[in-house]
Protein backbone atom coordinates (compact mmCIF):
# COMPACT_ATOMS: atom_id res chain seq x y z
CA UNK A 1 0.00 0.00 0.00
CA UNK A 2 1.11 3.55 -0.71
CA UNK A 3 0.16 6.82 0.97
CA UNK A 4 -0.33 10.12 -0.80
CA UNK A 5 -1.23 13.60 0.33
CA UNK A 6 -4.17 15.66 -0.90
CA UNK A 7 -5.59 19.11 -0.30
CA UNK A 8 -9.09 20.27 -1.12
CA UNK A 9 -8.28 23.88 -1.90
CA UNK A 10 -10.11 27.02 -0.70
CA UNK A 11 -12.09 27.43 -3.94
CA UNK A 12 -13.67 23.98 -3.61
CA UNK A 13 -14.30 24.36 0.13
CA UNK A 14 -15.82 27.82 -0.41
CA UNK A 15 -18.11 26.43 -3.14
CA UNK A 16 -19.37 23.69 -0.81
CA UNK A 17 -17.72 20.87 -2.76
CA UNK A 18 -15.50 19.34 -0.06
CA UNK A 19 -18.04 16.66 0.82
CA UNK A 20 -18.53 15.72 -2.84
CA UNK A 21 -14.76 15.42 -3.31
CA UNK A 22 -14.32 13.33 -0.15
CA UNK A 23 -17.09 11.02 -1.36
CA UNK A 24 -15.25 10.57 -4.68
CA UNK A 25 -12.07 9.73 -2.75
CA UNK A 26 -13.93 7.01 -0.84
CA UNK A 27 -15.74 5.76 -3.97
CA UNK A 28 -12.35 5.45 -5.71
CA UNK A 29 -11.22 3.00 -3.03
CA UNK A 30 -8.88 5.20 -1.01
CA UNK A 31 -8.55 4.62 2.71
CA UNK A 32 -8.59 7.96 4.53
CA UNK A 33 -5.77 7.76 7.10
CA UNK A 34 -5.95 11.42 8.13
CA UNK A 35 -8.35 14.27 7.43
CA UNK A 36 -8.61 17.77 8.84
CA UNK A 37 -10.32 21.05 8.00
CA UNK A 38 -7.82 23.83 8.64
CA UNK A 39 -6.80 27.31 7.61
CA UNK A 40 -3.22 27.76 6.46
CA UNK A 41 -1.19 30.60 7.89
CA UNK A 42 1.00 32.55 5.51
CA UNK A 43 4.05 30.87 7.04
CA UNK A 44 2.56 27.39 6.52
CA UNK A 45 1.65 28.14 2.90
CA UNK A 46 5.10 29.60 2.14
CA UNK A 47 6.79 26.60 3.75
CA UNK A 48 4.63 24.06 1.99
CA UNK A 49 5.08 25.68 -1.43
CA UNK A 50 8.75 26.66 -0.88
CA UNK A 51 9.70 24.65 -3.98
CA UNK A 52 7.93 27.35 -6.02
CA UNK A 53 9.48 30.32 -4.18
CA UNK A 54 11.41 31.62 -7.19
CA UNK A 55 8.45 31.39 -9.55
CA UNK A 56 6.36 34.42 -10.40
CA UNK A 57 3.13 32.88 -9.14
CA UNK A 58 4.43 32.08 -5.62
CA UNK A 59 2.87 35.10 -3.89
CA UNK A 60 -0.44 34.66 -5.65
CA UNK A 61 -0.44 30.94 -4.78
CA UNK A 62 0.18 31.67 -1.10
CA UNK A 63 -2.51 34.37 -1.12
CA UNK A 64 -4.98 31.90 -2.59
CA UNK A 65 -4.09 29.04 -0.23
CA UNK A 66 -4.57 31.32 2.79
CA UNK A 67 -7.85 32.80 1.51
CA UNK A 68 -10.06 30.30 3.32
CA UNK A 69 -10.28 26.85 4.85
CA UNK A 70 -8.75 23.80 3.18
CA UNK A 71 -9.15 20.07 3.82
CA UNK A 72 -5.88 18.17 4.16
CA UNK A 73 -5.89 14.40 3.72
CA UNK A 74 -3.54 11.46 3.95
CA UNK A 75 -4.86 8.79 1.58
CA UNK A 76 -3.84 5.16 1.21
CA UNK A 77 -4.31 2.84 -1.71
CA UNK A 78 -2.28 0.66 -4.03
CA UNK A 79 -0.37 3.11 -6.27
CA UNK A 80 -1.99 5.99 -4.35
CA UNK A 81 0.06 8.80 -5.89
CA UNK A 82 -0.87 7.90 -9.45
CA UNK A 83 -4.45 6.98 -8.53
CA UNK A 84 -5.04 10.36 -6.83
CA UNK A 85 -3.40 12.30 -9.67
CA UNK A 86 -5.58 10.44 -12.17
CA UNK A 87 -8.71 11.20 -10.12
CA UNK A 88 -7.72 14.89 -9.88
CA UNK A 89 -7.03 15.33 -13.58
CA UNK A 90 -4.64 17.82 -15.23
CA UNK A 91 -3.50 20.92 -13.30
CA UNK A 92 -5.38 23.27 -15.60
CA UNK A 93 -9.05 22.71 -14.83
CA UNK A 94 -10.02 24.00 -18.27
CA UNK A 95 -8.15 21.04 -19.79
CA UNK A 96 -9.33 18.48 -17.23
CA UNK A 97 -11.96 16.05 -18.43
CA UNK A 98 -15.39 15.88 -16.82
CA UNK A 99 -15.43 13.19 -14.18
CA UNK A 100 -12.15 14.34 -12.67
CA UNK A 101 -11.99 16.50 -9.53
CA UNK A 102 -10.46 19.43 -11.38
CA UNK A 103 -12.70 19.02 -14.41
CA UNK A 104 -15.83 19.07 -12.29
CA UNK A 105 -14.89 21.44 -9.46
CA UNK A 106 -11.95 23.61 -10.62
CA UNK A 107 -12.15 26.81 -12.62
CA UNK A 108 -8.62 27.37 -13.97
CA UNK A 109 -4.94 26.51 -13.49
CA UNK A 110 -4.72 28.29 -10.13
CA UNK A 111 -8.11 27.63 -8.62
CA UNK A 112 -8.17 23.97 -9.50
CA UNK A 113 -9.93 22.51 -6.43
CA UNK A 114 -7.19 20.10 -5.34
CA UNK A 115 -3.52 19.39 -4.73
CA UNK A 116 -1.81 16.02 -4.85
CA UNK A 117 1.68 14.76 -4.23
CA UNK A 118 3.74 14.10 -7.35
CA UNK A 119 5.78 11.21 -5.92
CA UNK A 120 5.79 8.81 -2.97
CA UNK A 121 8.83 10.65 -1.58
CA UNK A 122 7.07 14.03 -1.69
CA UNK A 123 3.91 12.45 -0.29
CA UNK A 124 5.82 11.37 2.82
CA UNK A 125 7.17 14.91 3.26
CA UNK A 126 3.78 16.53 2.66
CA UNK A 127 1.88 14.17 4.97
CA UNK A 128 4.44 14.85 7.73
CA UNK A 129 4.07 18.60 7.15
CA UNK A 130 0.42 18.46 8.21
CA UNK A 131 0.02 15.31 10.32
CA UNK A 132 1.83 13.85 13.30
CA UNK A 133 2.33 10.09 13.00
CA UNK A 134 -0.08 9.62 15.92
CA UNK A 135 -2.86 11.32 13.90
CA UNK A 136 -2.74 8.77 11.08
CA UNK A 137 -5.03 5.80 11.45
Amino acid sequence: METTFAIIKPDAVRAGNAGHIIQRVIDAGFRVRGLRLTELTRKQAEGFYAVHKERGFFGELCDFMTSGPVVVMALEKENAVKAWRDLMGPTNSKEAPKGTIRGDFGTDVGENASHGSDSAENAAIEVAYFFAASELL
